[in-house]
Formats: structure tokens, C-alpha cells, sequence
């Protein structure tokens, strides 16, 4: 809650995960969500793959000069609901691995797990059961 405006806010609106191979990790986080994502070439080197979304928008996307991938930066949960164990055990016949298997953050915030995707970036999972 907003101490000086008494509400609370939105923090996710957009975010994106850079990626070095668009098709390699398209074929990871479809194969992973059971999903289908939408890619747009926006120039010689600039292509974004969007995730199907109603809220928080999320996108791969390529170009060199500007997006690169890693595994020590921001660290983006994913939603895994119901039980984040269904994604997690895609994840290494994807191309990726578990760092952290499933473990549960506490009764109230449900589970959480991390991993590197196709492309080396540290991601995470989070369900409620």
C-alpha cells in the first residue's frame, strides 16, 4: 500500500527476456508453459516473441546490440499455477536446468523454483500449491 495515496499499484506491466536463438528459446517456454508465442520480425536484427497475455504483458526478444542474456540480474516469476512442479519438470528436456527444485516459501506465498532457460537467463516459478 501507497503511503501517501492510500492504494496499492500495479508493479509488473511489460517485461522481456532477451534471448541469443528466437527459435531455440520460442521451442523452450512453449514446450515448458504448453503455449503458443507470437513472433514479429521489427527489423534486420530485432524480432519479439510475445507470450499469449491478458495483464502483464511478456516478450523474447532478439537483437544483439541492445538485449543480452544472464543469469544474475533481475529475476522474473513466472506463474506456474496451478503447481509449479508440471513446468519444472519440462525444464531440462527443453534445453534448460533447475537450480532450485520446488520449495515452498510459506503457507501464505505458496512455492517457488528457479531455473536457466534455453538462453542462460535465471528465471523463476511460483504457484500456490
Amino acid at each position: 500500500m501507497d503511503e501517501r495515496t492510500g492504494k496499492e499499484k500495479k508493479w509488473s506491466e511489460w517485461f522481456e527476456i532477451p534471448v541469443l536463438d528466437m527459435q531455440r528459446a520460442k521451442t523452450f517456454y512453449e514446450m515448458v508453459f504448453d503455449t503458443q508465442i507470437h513472433v514479429m520480425e521489427l527489423g534486420p536484427t530485432f524480432q519479439m516473441g510475445i507470450f499469449p497475455h491478458t495483464e502483464v504483458g511478456c516478450a523474447l526478444v532478439y537483437n544483439p546490440d541492445f538485449y543480452k542474456p544472464a543469469d544474475g540480474g533481475v529475476t522474473v516469476y513466472l506463474n506456474a499455477n496451478p503447481d509449479l512442479q508440471v513446468a519444472l519438470d519440462k525444464i531440462e528436456a527443453a534445453g534448460g536446468k533447475v537450480l532450485v527444485p520446488k520449495k515452498q516459501i510459506d503457507p501464505e506465498h505458496g512455492y517457488m523454483a528457479l531455473f536457466l532457460d534455453s538462453e542462460g537467463n535465471r528465471m523463476a516459478l511460483h504457484s500456490m500449491k
